[in-house]
């Protein structure tokens, strides 16, 4: 155990987590400082902070992760290569030149560069998706790729599952490309030029979903923001419920109808329908959709 290991969100922690008990399990790990989160804007630790605390491995929360106290920490441990997933903020020289970084990242890179890969792969329907282990350079997700190994993506993967397997398959070669840097036959080959797109960061508009567009794409969206984000509708009313399992049909109401149709909420678009099993009402806990048409003879007027 020789190695610094650098992340911080859920998907980074899931990574750290299956290193440990490998031949590259870090000896320490760096994340990002405790940040304010809900509505009462709590200071909350990241996800890799609370994984490393329960694995019982030393980490840092920099403000600056290219301060000089932290190049000595990891000068003192004299990785042949850092291992970085998900870190969430740009690594700048003097530690961006000092040694490799292998940065692991969950798409077929040149293929959703950027914040957000696994759900623009499922948003998009891709078909297929994997991971690509590239050198850490000043642009985003540009750098020469170390490994790269793909997947066939399930019609009904979500974020959940194909997260778990991501991660299954990344943490394996990640520690397989620090075996290499550490043996000193790590290569690495320029990314393709053709096939480049980008992962924009999810924001709230992309959670909304639009009837007068495809059910299909909206089935999509429901499983590519499950349960991290959650996608979104807005009722005849105006509120808003949280969509939590849904599927496309082809056959259904007119658009922007909704309607109960065998137990379940199904919702109009302006291609196919939305077939809602699971939702959120606002202010109240998850539940099968089922449940909450009970009382709601008139539900176009909800």
């Amino acid at each position: 155990m020789t190695g610094v290991f650098i992340g911080t969100d859920a998907f980074a922690a899931g990574v750290l987590t299956a290193m440990m008990g490998t031949s590259e399990a870090p000896t320490l790990v760096i994340t990002r400082p405790d940040s304010a989160k809900g509505r009462g804007r709590q200071l909350s630790p990241p996800p890799v902070a609370l994984a490393a605390a329960e694995l019982g491995v030393e980490f840092i929360q920099p403000e600056d992760i290219g301060a000089a106290p932290v190049l000595a920490a990891i000068d003192a441990i004299d990785p042949p290569a850092l291992a970085l997933c998900a870190y969430g903020a740009i690594i700048k020289d003097p530690l961006l030149s000092a040694r490799p970084i292998l940065n692991l990242h969950p798409s077929l890179l040149p293929r959703w560069r950027g914040a957000a890969p696994i759900e623009r792969a499922l948003m998009a329907g891709d078909d297929e998706t994997g991971v690509s282990i590239i050198q850490l350079v000043e642009a985003l997700d540009a750098g020469p790729v170390a490994a790269q190994e793909s997947f066939s993506v399930d019609s009904e993967e979500d974020f959940a599952s194909l997260s778990a397997r991501l991660i299954d398959l990344g943490s394996r070669m990640l520690v397989s490309a620090l075996i290499e840097a550490r043996e000193g036959s790590l290569s690495f080959a320029d990314q393709p030029t053709e096939g480049l797109t980008y992962a924009e960061r999810i924001e709230a508009g992309d959670r909304l979903l639009a009837t007068n567009g495809e059910a299909e794409h909206a089935a999509r969206l429901v499983r590519a923001l499950f349960p991290h984000i959650g996608a979104r509708l807005e009722l005849p009313s105006g509120d808003v419920v949280g969509v939590r399992e849904a599927s496309a049909q082809e056959e259904g109401p007119a658009e922007g109808v909704f309607e109960e149709h065998d137990g379940h909420l199904l919702v109009g678009f302006a291609s196919g329908a939305l077939r809602v099993t699971r939702l959120t009402p606002p202010g109240a806990r998850e539940m099968a959709s089922a449940d909450w048409l009970r009382g709601r003879p008139d539900l176009s007027a909800s």
